[in-house]
């Protein structure tokens, strides 16, 4: 029997691996996050599974689940959003799964961010303007951050932000970021991103707080802070340019691409 974690992408059904599809219509158990895991997901199920939405359960709950199956000799399928490396909560049932003896895997999802990087059509990395991103949250009621963990700390590299889990704190975030990227710079708002009922909003550390004020949201929403995310008039690679030497492009087919220009 083993307990399969799977990373079940940012909400679109259709965004989920075909590991972790192939996985769930396999399992006769599975147990999913009914909150914040679309419910079409559990149409990938084979018929007859038993399928638990952990929403409402506790770990103590949980485990006696993954005990149950293991009586049954029945596999089970672990759902969680996102994909598992962040905030996904599995730390603490692997370690129970290891102290209980039970076997388990880990199958990766589609993250949130790259989710809502999309639905922003944007790269998030931009030659000479960004090239590292920050995925952090704020102190909340499951967990605080790290006494160096601090949007201060991270806005002082100048890399763009994946602010998660943080909407309700938006006046502190802007209030922390100004002193750092200016009233001026971009801020980008992902709600539910690849849901249905997906929406954006963009403005700036001077305006996004009245944005949002006047349209509020409540929650699962992303928050981009960062220069790269309005950058237009920037280098391009050279990993494309005729100049540039790499793996599968010799010197030669270079300096015969100049001499074609």
């Amino acid at each position: 029997m083993t307990v399969h974690f799977i990373g079940a992408g940012p909400g679109a059904a259709d965004l989920i691996t075909v590991r972790g599809r192939d996985l769930i219509a396999r399992c006769p158990v599975c147990l999913f996050a009914g909150s914040i895991v679309p419910r079409e997901l559990i149409d990938y199920c084979p018929p007859g599974a038993r399928v638990i939405d952990t929403a409402s359960l506790s770990l103590d709950e949980i485990e006696a689940e993954y005990l149950r199956a293991e009586q049954a000799g029945e596999d089970v399928a672990r759902l969680h959003s996102g994909d598992l490396s962040v905030w996904s909560a599995v730390a603490e049932q692997m370690r129970r799964l290891d102290r209980l003896g039970i076997d388990y895997t880990l199958t990766p999802g589609v993250p949130s961010f790259a989710a809502a990087a999309a639905a922003l059509k944007r790269e998030l990395t931009i030659p000479e303007v960004a090239q590292s991103l920050v995925l952090t949250r704020i102190s909340g009621r499951a967990s605080k951050m790290p006494e160096k963990e601090t949007l201060k700390n991270f806005a002082a590299t100048g890399s763009t932000l994946a602010i998660h889990l943080a909407i309700h704190a938006l006046e502190r975030i802007v209030e922390d970021l100004v002193p750092f990227y200016g009233a001026n710079c971009p801020v980008a708002i992902v709600v539910k991103a690849s849901w249905p009922d997906e929406k954006i909003v963009r403005g700036t550390l001077a305006d996004i707080a009245a944005k949002v004020n006047d349209d509020p949201i409540e929650r699962t929403a992303l928050i981009f802070v960062g220069p790269g995310l309005q950058a237009e008039d920037f280098r391009e690679s050279a990993l494309y340019s005729t100049d540039y030497v790499r793996r599968f492009r010799s010197p030669k087919d270079v300096s015969g691409s100049k001499d074609e220009g």
